[in-house]
């Protein structure tokens, strides 16, 4: 066992993790290692920080003596008021606490105890919450070295995030009073310090009092997401000032170094700065819903059309604190929106979403697929089974040229935003969507709660409803401008389509059927049902004016299948198969495991893609998926084993679709461009 790899060898195929750590704190421990021989073995040891004798240099050891070494040396706490394997009793059995911190006036008493022989967070919590409330503890820490979490105990049934623990010369109230700003908020980022995804953080909320609350988790969690983005989007002259500074100091690669980020930020001076409203400073229960409600007020009226104006906040005054305490901490903005997109498609999901097959496609997808082809300024684009609207708002990205930076929009940039289109039948989804495309486009949207399918009575909405038309109405009027023949809702004349339309069950209505070539079989009798993906396939044709583009998932039998024959003779006959990706099978996972690929195709047109009856096609398939088999992602790490950032803050998946703007490997994007040019694809050679 040599010395630089020996803490990777000791952690290797254990549930412990050194994210949190930094390079020089690793190896400050390293230098400390030392072998001895027992029993004609080789066995790494160290001298215990805190019990000042040798001890074997386990997995959990190797974090406990890190994350001490960090209570002297950053919090201040001096190593009288340490303690390692604290006895705790519950009535006539004992257990060991790994960490206890004692009040600097009462050097018997627990003030802070540190929890990491679970690796798991939710075991890790409920042995906490149990040594907490044994102990009298008012504060609790758990980590596994990846992840880390803090709480204030507030009570014995509720334990609240805050943000840190307090050092040696603090109080837990001057940690909850801290003035807080944007600044702090991309420091104390828990997605990027914690380790945490948002979906982590909504499933221990759910945990903590969600669960057992009463109410409409997907409503409540939406109305705080929604308020926490606006309060977020409230601090956009903050967001220029750090931006500019960080521009100023830091190198691209170097925005991608978190730590360095977080160091180079300590330099900036943010007394200018407006005080984050979203947090809970120790006020009562009741004085906090007050101030949410009314930032909640507040961003109805900024961004509308997502609520109804009465709505409140329906979780009890104490519910709301835990809540709040949990997310005040998460950077929601300037984000691809993975952290946000992850977080809802739980929530819909929970919400029987997966009942209909549609499931919001992972980011790398999107972006891979918005790479191939190749929006331009001036081009209509349309996703007709929008969800989240990822298509929509990656399309948006490509167009302006940036991601949600909280800036004004240029009036230049804004006519381009209302060139995209999203129309989604899942009235939650088209709520989470318009949210997050009302901010990319500056308070306006084109995102339509409408049945792309059953166009023939859309009628019924766009003209009959008020109130569809108050909220959707300016949309679908723009919608309305692109119909090829005036009155008629059926073909359209969109540049481009992408889409990932709903894959399960039959449509078996009569009325709907009658209304697709594809709803009839070869000698002219009508189907009795045919699947749901099949008819999306024919109405995305008709939305594409000839010479436009389109992608759309489909299963991979659509390809495959002798009975799909005729479906793949109808898409030869309207255009130009250009490319077909088979995605990973993780792709969909957690909710699906079925093994889909991406069409790409340019319907003929006599220009821009003339008719010809033999021409190549790109084949793809994908190797690395981005997601494990359980469906988490698969994220980039340096070479600490600490997760990688990229230009813009965000976490890299590791995945072969395209080269993430150089973070990876040139994937099959950059492939398929190469392809497309020396094949001359009018939208790729500059016509």
């Amino acid at each position: 066992m040599t010395q630089p790899d020996i803490i990777q060898t000791i952690l290797k195929d254990s549930n412990y993790h050194l994210a949190l750590f930094s390079a020089g704190e690793i190896e400050a421990l390293r230098k400390e290692v030392f072998i001895k021989t027992t029993r004609g073995k080789e066995t790494p040891y160290i001298q215990c920080i805190v019990r000042e004798k040798d001890i074997q240099l386990k997995p959990e050891e190797i974090v406990r003596q890190l994350y001490t070494a960090r209570l002297i040396n950053e919090y201040g706490y001096p190593k009288k008021r340490l303690a390692f394997e604290y006895s705790v009793n519950f009535g006539r059995e004992k257990k060991s606490a790994d960490i206890v911190i004692f009040d600097k006036d009462r050097s018997d008493t627990a003030y802070i105890v540190v929890e990491l022989k679970k690796p798991k967070l939710k075991d890790g919590k409920n042995q906490l919450r149990s040594y907490c409330n044994a102990t009298g503890a008012p504060i609790g820490v758990w980590t596994n070295g990846e992840q880390i979490s803090h709480y204030h105990r507030k009570d014995p049934n509720y334990f609240e995030d805050i943000t840190d623990i307090p050092k040696a010369n603090q109080t837990l109230k001057d940690i909850l009073s801290e003035r807080f700003t944007l600044k702090d908020l991309i420091s104390k980022d828990k997605i990027a310090n914690e380790r945490k995804s948002l979906k982590d953080i909504i499933l221990e909320m759910e945990d903590e009092v969600l669960a057992n609350a009463g109410v409409d988790v997907f409503e409540e969690v939406f109305k705080l997401i929604f308020t926490k983005l606006y309060d977020e989007f409230q601090s956009k002259k903050d967001k220029a000032n750090i931006e500019f500074y960080l521009d100023q100091n830091l190198d691209d690669d170097e925005r991608g170094d978190y730590e360095k980020l977080k160091a180079t930020l300590e330099g900036l001076n943010d007394k200018k700065f407006r005080v984050m409203e979203f947090r809970n400073t120790g006020q009562t229960d009741t004085e906090l819903k007050n101030k949410i409600q009314t930032l909640f007020d507040d961003a109805k009226s900024q961004w509308t059309g997502v609520f109804p104006e009465g709505s409140e906040f329906e979780l009890s005054d104490s519910h709301l604190s835990v809540c709040v305490s949990s997310l005040q901490d998460v950077k929601l903005f300037n984000s691809n929106l993975l952290v946000v997109d992850e977080a809802f498609e739980y929530l819909v999901n929970k919400s029987a979403k997966g009942e209909k097959g549609q499931y919001f496609t992972p980011r790398h997808v999107i972006d891979m697929c918005v790479q191939m082809l190749n929006p331009k300024r001036g081009e209509y684009m349309i996703d007709t089974a929008s969800g989240s609207c990822g298509f929509p708002v990656h399309t948006i990205f490509k167009l302006t040229g940036h991601l949600f930076t909280n800036a004004e929009i240029p009036d230049e940039d804004k006519q381009h935003v209302l060139k995209v289109f999203g129309i989604d039948f899942d009235e939650k989804t088209v709520r989470v969507a318009r949210t997050l495309n009302l901010i990319a486009g500056d308070g306006e949207t084109n995102v339509l709660h409408m049945n792309t399918l059953d166009f023939d009575r859309w009628d019924d909405k766009t003209k009959n409803d008020p109130k569809w038309i108050n909220t959707y109405g300016k949309g679908f009027q723009r919608l309305k401008k692109l119909r090829t023949e005036k009155d008629q809702d059926k073909q359209f004349d969109f540049d481009i389509l992408m889409a990932n339309p709903p894959f399960a069950g039959d449509i078996k209505e009569s009325r709907i059927l009658h209304q697709y070539e594809l709803g009839f079989k070869a000698n002219g009798k009508a189907q009795t049902k045919v699947g749901r993906d099949i008819l999306f396939i024919e109405r995305n044709l008709d939305f594409i004016k000839p010479g436009g583009r389109m992608a759309i998932v489909l299963p991979q039998g659509r390809f495959n299948n002798t009975s799909d024959k005729h479906i793949r003779e109808f898409i030869a006959q309207h255009g130009r198969i250009l490319a077909v990706v088979g995605l990973h099978g993780n792709t969909f996972k957690p909710h699906t495991g079925t093994k889909t690929s991406v069409l790409f195709v340019q319907k003929w047109h006599d220009e821009l893609c003339p008719k010809v009856d033999d021409y190549p096609i790109f084949f793809a398939v994908s190797e690395k998926g981005g997601k494990d088999n359980s469906g988490d992602y698969i994220y980039v790490k340096n070479d600490n084993g600490q997760y990688k950032l990229d230009k813009n803050g965000h976490l890299i998946v590791d995945h072969d679709l395209h080269n993430h703007d150089g973070e990876l490997p040139d994937g099959i994007a950059e492939a398929f461009i190469e392809w497309a040019k020396s094949e001359k694809l009018s939208f790729w050679d500059g016509k």
